[in-house]
């Protein structure tokens, strides 16, 4: 594990945006007993096998978890989440664990989840805890029921309250609907649980497909999917809307496309269709459908860096304000196709972008040396800890 570009410093006050500090893999694919600290800039780096993709995953899981999804939702693939040298129990049970911690104005809440994926995929255990107290515990007392047994802490005439609990949702999620925070117990369990909550339903998985970038797309809701194959359409939205952040997109733009760039716009085919442009400005305008692969992704993590939630296709935390909440972009492959001098660009705005406080990112690299000289990055080296 590597951080580059910070320097030791004295404890920072509590953070007003929650944000995950830390992801627990403690036995998920190919980690076991894995612990990474995650930055407002992280990049898991590493070989191909090192297990970058699975990180994120295991994130993006507790992230669907912690906005009220299903188990099987995700975990579409769950024994493929389990450690390939994992033994079967006497039951033939076989799962796997992951967990976090969040930082925000409670403090420090850790969240630890325990999943079966073999017979029958079920949470078997949960735990939350902040400063030293556990506030919420569940097992699986009665393998025949689709339930588990829970206790929460209430500090009132009786230490904690005890009931069943769905073996398929993240319990933690579940709270604000089951406590009544009538005691000052009850209101810290609820403040801890929501915090963890928050700060994971802010997430926006991102993966940009050239291959569906290149051509034209309908106008509909203007919110950029995950693979960006609405780029066009979401350009049209944004242009008109932030001429500031458009402004900053198209300096970034000019820095890693080839080419004179003096503007990036979506032009109308017809009535209900747009395409992406590059105006090359001597009245030459090129369709992205023209460009490589790397300016394609280039572009549109740029426009994810310069977006929001209000723009990605997320769901945002609508009772909470929005100045309070902080988006996770989560980007597998991030050098994928890029060159280094793309590379830097995307970094620098990152570390802009994410010093704002509104944006985290943690991305997967192959090689995460083009960061070195920039500051505030975490750089998670999976070659060095594999070794």
């Amino acid at each position: 594990m590597l951080s580059r570009g910070a320097t030791p410093a004295a404890p920072a006050p509590r953070p007003d945006r929650p944000g995950i500090t830390e992801l627990r893999l403690s036995a998920f694919a190919s980690h076991r007993r894995a612990v990474f600290p995650l930055g407002p800039l992280t990049f898991f780096a590493g070989s191909s096998g090192t297990g970058k993709s699975s990180a994120l995953r295991a994130y993006e899981a507790l992230a669907r978890l912690g906005g009220g999804a299903e188990l099987g939702e995700a975990f579409p693939d769950p024994v493929a989440c389990v450690p390939e040298r994992a033994r079967p129990d006497a039951q033939r049970r076989r799962g796997f664990r992951i967990g976090c911690t969040v930082d925000g104005p409670v403090g420090a809440v850790r969240l630890d989840v325990a999943v079966q994926a073999e017979p029958e995929l079920r949470i078997v255990g949960e735990r939350l805890t902040a400063g030293g107290l556990t506030l919420l515990e569940t097992a699986l007392r009665d393998p025949r029921r689709r339930a588990v047994q829970a206790a929460w802490y209430t500090a009132g005439t009786s230490p904690v309250t005890r009931a069943p609990l769905p073996d398929d949702r993240l319990g933690t999620a579940l709270l604000p609907l089951r406590v009544a925070g009538k005691t000052d117990g009850q209101r810290h369990v609820l403040a801890a649980a929501e915090q963890v909550v928050v700060a994971l339903r802010s997430v926006f998985a991102c993966d940009p497909l050239p291959r569906r970038m290149r051509g034209a797309v309908p106008l509909d809701e203007g919110r950029l999917l995950g693979g960006c194959d609405n780029l066009a359409e979401v350009l049209w939205r944004t242009r008109s809307e932030c001429g500031q952040r458009h402004a900053q997109l198209v300096a970034a733009v000019r820095a890693g496309c080839a080419g004179t760039v003096e503007d990036v716009r979506a032009e109308q085919l017809d009535s209900r269709t747009v395409r992406a442009v590059l105006d090359r400005g001597d009245g030459v305008r090129t369709p992205t459908g023209r460009l490589g692969d790397g300016e394609l992704r280039f572009l549109a993590l740029a426009l994810v860096l310069l977006t929001g939630p209000g723009v990605l296709e997320v769901d945002p935390v609508a009772e909470v304000p929005e100045a309070l909440q902080c988006l996770t972009v989560l980007a597998d492959g991030f050098d994928r196709c890029l060159d280094e001098r793309q590379l830097r660009e995307l970094a620098r705005l990152a570390v802009l972008t994410c010093e704002r406080g509104h944006i985290r990112l943690v991305g997967a690299v192959q090689n995460a040396s083009w960061a070195a000289e920039a500051d505030g990055v975490t750089v998670v080296d999976l070659d060095r800890e594999g070794t």
